[in-house]
């Protein structure tokens, strides 16, 4: 397959740059991971602009959406969230206190177990998360649309099986507010 329609990009100027500097080394996978990384920088800033729009911060819809797409009126435990954010659990618990005070999300202890504690979404949580996700849903449709649906769909293959290889996968499924299944 020839790309000779599309033009250079800034990694192709750093790759021209080291094939002269350095021809003896092979900084093909340069192409790759610089342009993986430059690209999320530049999605990142998309996605933060459109969420501070609506007066959130990314990990605020992330925390928010991880709660509505876990089910109606459901409930996850902090450990979940935390697997979930890939962040600490003194981190989430940062989080959360800040969510609760925008009345947002609501924690208690889960019955039967009070070392664990759940966390739901309120009414104005779920009414803001629902409102955020179609114009989130709509931005990141905006911030691909250089790629028709089958480079999005082969991309998505592609970075799927990357991150497979560099041992990335899915968190524990279970039911959400319940505890994981013993290993």
């Amino acid at each position: 397959m020839s790309y000779d329609w599309l033009m250079d990009d800034a990694v192709d100027v750093i790759l021209g740059q080291w094939a002269r500097a350095r021809p003896d080394v092979d900084v093909s996978p340069m192409g790759v991971i610089g342009r993986v990384s430059r690209a999320s920088r530049l999605l990142e800033r998309g996605v933060k602009e459109e969420l501070a729009g609506h007066g959130l911060e990314a990990w605020e819809f992330d925390m928010l959406a991880t709660l509505l797409r876990s089910g109606d009126g459901a409930s996850m435990c902090m450990k979940d969230l935390s697997a979930s954010a890939m962040v600490s659990p003194g981190a989430l618990t940062n989080r959360m206190d800040h969510l609760v005070e925008r009345g947002l999300v609501d924690r208690r202890p889960a019955p039967g177990n009070r070392r664990m504690t759940l966390v739901a979404l309120t009414d104005e949580g779920r009414r803001v998360a629902n409102e955020v996700l179609e114009r989130h849903a709509a931005n990141e449709h905006r911030l691909l649309s250089g790629l028709s649906a089958a480079d999005r769909d082969a991309l998505a293959a592609l970075l799927r099986k990357l991150l497979l290889s560099l041992g990335d996968t899915a968190p524990d499924q279970h039911t959400p507010g319940t505890a994981p299944a013993s290993r």
